[in-house]
């Protein structure tokens, strides 16, 4: 892979011109964006791969839908549908994607949860909705920039941060650095729990903020236990298990359960993997399996997991909580 990226190098000028040509035509209006008369909340981020944006987004309901009626609108990616689909009592993981599907599991009560490929269609279904949404939060949004989010908060992770690294096919960034410039707020995600004052300084210096951005840092919170269905059990009571993942980078998670002195096997698929009967046979060929939650979305309904899948509980704790949740709280206000 590294040797493919190597060779690939000659195109990344090419990828960057595009790209930062793209952004050029919406920057000045050449391209249009449509703005609306409510708060539109854009979680993303310039690189491929897991950034934490799920948990981000989890954050953020969290925090709103107490005193707004909420909406999220992702794409749906992996999903079997075409077009706008809202989360029902009908749906699935296959309708509306992994990640949308396990928003409307854990909120389905508190919020509406809505996919479409096509941003600003949904975005007009969402206000067709009686009653509409007070606040919209666009998932993995950053570069669909045909809807203009009022806030972008801009995900970067501890490993792998933004102004270190190339744009594809050589890199990972979607797009040029410089875009880091829409975000009003760019928290560094997924970082060690030893990491000093010292090295948060380097990297803001690193990230060199605009006058109007902020930086904040957060941590994977990971649960002492593990859930299924019927049961939850605690982490230090597992015998040997294997762990399912089928997600981006599942090294926070491994090194997690590693520091714990667990003892497991690692199946792991690419993300979004849609799972073959072929798969579920080899998963099933285990008397306890272990997985993240937007993976146990998909597989919790097959019969042969019943009674031995679980999975392991997350959330995004970030540091300085009240001043990050202050200044999203500060933009709905402003708006509504």
């Amino acid at each position: 892979m590294k040797l493919l990226r190597y060779i690939a190098f000659p195109l990344v000028p090419i990828y960057y011109l595009v790209t930062w040509f793209r952004n050029l035509l919406y920057d000045n209006n050449i391209k249009s964006s449509k703005s609306y008369d409510l708060p539109v909340i854009c979680v993303g981020n310039l690189s491929t791969g897991g950034t934490g944006k799920t948990p981000m987004v989890e954050y953020l309901i969290r925090l709103l839908k107490t005193d707004y009626k909420l909406a999220t609108l992702s794409r749906g990616y992996g999903r079997k549908t075409k077009g706008f689909y809202i989360g029902n009592e009908s749906a699935s993981a296959e309708v509306l994607g992994d990640e949308p599907f396990q928003f409307y599991n854990k909120f389905k009560s508190s919020i509406s949860v809505a996919v479409d490929g096509d941003r600003q269609n949904g975005m007009s279904n969402l206000l067709n909705l009686k009653p509409a949404p007070e606040v919209v939060i666009l998932d993995d949004a950053f570069q669909h920039r045909k809807v203009k989010a009022g806030f972008n908060i801009l995900l970067t992770t501890y490993s792998n941060l933004y102004f270190k690294d190339w744009v594809l096919p050589s890199g990972n960034l979607r797009e040029p650095r410089q875009g880091a410039k829409r975000a009003q707020l760019i928290v560094v995600t997924k970082c060690p729990e030893t990491l000093t004052e010292v090295e948060k300084q380097d990297i803001v210096r690193g990230i060199n903020p605009k006058a109007q951005q902020h930086v904040f840092f957060s941590t994977i919170a990971y649960s002492e236990t593990v859930v299924s269905k019927a049961e939850s059990r605690p982490l230090h009571t597992l015998p040997k298990f294997t762990l399912v993942t089928g997600i981006a980078n599942a090294s926070t998670l491994t090194t997690f359960l590693k520091n714990k002195q667990l003892e497991f096997n690692h199946l792991e698929f690419k993300d979004h993997h849609h799972f073959s009967d072929a798969d579920i046979k080899v998963i099933a060929n285990n008397d306890l399996i272990i997985t993240t939650e937007k993976d146990y979305v998909r597989l919790k309904d097959y019969k042969q997991l019943e009674g031995k899948l679980f999975y392991l509980p997350i959330e995004t704790q970030i540091e300085n909580a009240r001043a990050f949740n202050s200044a999203v709280k500060a933009y709905v206000n402003e708006i509504i």
